[in-house]
């Protein structure tokens, strides 16, 4: 525990703090999920914001650096196993397991440290006023940077995007830049990224942004829609921002087997039964991360049945509301019981669009048994069989 307080003291005594993210609960009795700590200034004055991620809320609590180190010892030693430090310097993952016998491994650092404002202030990856080469080309900003007032929400949109691609960084594998030589010759393979229904594409030239051009790492990004229309607009933009390793492809998400291996799979308002099959062929693949924001599960609607309920679910908007929870929560168990770890946050403001759950899955290798077994009574119980039961 010593050398995990001398590595967070340092940070915090020299500034050098970026984000501090504590994960991998000891005991599943923990209320919150997650805890992540950032820098701030409040009425002038450094202090710290640690945000405790709840299954369906979040909870901000204001620290003074003093307060920081005792509560970082508690929450290592009684709570999490698990510690991302992302400073100046480097990155440091701390594997905890044991906080005496900590494991801590050093990278090359992923972010910089932006200029510190008030709590109350956002604070984003892609800057308001900074121009960004594919958000003047798709429309959202001016050539000044200037972000236009009637695409702010999806520009807010991108940038949550980003955020949430920053936390799943670390389960991401580290592939060195492609002018590396492996022992046998051959040139580093890179990240293998899909992002299935990209339409118009704007988070998909977002992460390859962010990821390539921004982190510098080794990625190979492919966007999936059905409109050839708006592949070959996407394709066209990709060769003239010169992003070499983006391309765009028609085809269905069901029929496409191209890659045999894929270390992300991103499906953002894949409708109905197309988010089972990506989430399908994100599993076979063996992917690292998956991020889907579900939309239209209307598979349920027609197979639920509980006498119980009947009162309830006889109104067909508590239905669909109903049958969109309980498929979600059963795609949900099923990745769990394949060796993922599975959180439903809130992707984007309920003002931009109702669909704002995402199923944010990293892999963990350990398959769930008490997982696969809550997924069968709950189908036993509301007489369901929905499509995320051909993922096996």
């Amino acid at each position: 525990m010593e050398k995990i307080i001398e590595l967070l003291g340092h940070a915090l005594e020299n500034g050098i703090l970026i984000k501090l993210s504590f994960g991998d609960l000891r005991k599943k009795s923990v209320p919150f999920r997650k805890a992540i700590v950032r820098p701030l200034l409040l009425q002038g004055e450094l202090c710290y914001q640690i945000e405790y991620q709840y299954p369906n809320k979040v909870i901000h609590r204001n620290l003074k650096s003093e307060e920081c180190l005792p509560l970082f010892e508690e929450l290592i030693r009684n709570v999490f196993k698990q510690v991302n430090l992302f400073c100046v310097d480097g990155d440091y993952q701390i594997l905890a397991s044991k906080p005496d016998k900590p494991r801590i491994i050093k990278l090359p650092a992923t972010k910089t440290m932006q200029p510190l404002r008030h709590n109350k202030e956002k604070q984003y990856i892609l800057p308001d006023g900074v121009p960004c080469d594919f958000l003047i080309r798709l429309g959202v900003m001016d050539n000044n940077g200037k972000v236009f007032q009637k695409h702010y929400a999806k520009f807010r949109q991108i940038n949550r995007f980003l955020e949430i691609v920053s936390d799943v960084l670390p389960f991401l594998p580290d592939k060195p830049n492609r002018n590396i030589l492996q022992e046998d010759g051959k040139r580093q393979e890179p990240l293998q990224i899909i992002d299935f229904g990209c339409g118009k594409a704007y988070l998909t030239f977002a992460l390859y942004h962010y990821l390539k051009l921004m982190l510098g790492k080794n990625i190979s990004v492919i966007g999936l829609d059905l409109k050839t229309d708006v592949i070959d607009f996407c394709n066209m933009i990709a060769a003239d921002l010169k992003y070499e390793d983006l391309k765009f492809l028609e085809g269905d998400i069901a029929e496409y087997s191209e890659r045999a291996k894929t270390d992300m799979v991103v499906t953002l308002h894949a409708c109905d039964t197309a988010t089972d099959y990506a989430l399908i062929k994100a599993v076979e693949w063996d992917a690292s991360v998956i991020l889907s924001v579900p939309c239209c599960q209307h598979e349920l609607f027609g197979q639920i049945s509980n006498e119980l309920h009947k009162p309830i679910l006889k109104h067909g908007i508590l239905n669909e509301r109903f049958c969109a929870i309980l498929t979600d929560g059963l795609r949900g168990l099923k990745l769990e019981e394949q060796g993922y770890e599975v959180a439903m946050i809130e992707y984007t403001s309920l003002e931009h669009t109702s669909k704002n759950i995402m199923i944010r899955a990293v892999k963990t290798g350990k398959k769930n048994a008490a997982a696969a077994g809550e997924y069968r009574r709950l189908k036993e119980y509301w007489h369901v069989n929905p499509t995320i039961d051909r993922l096996i």
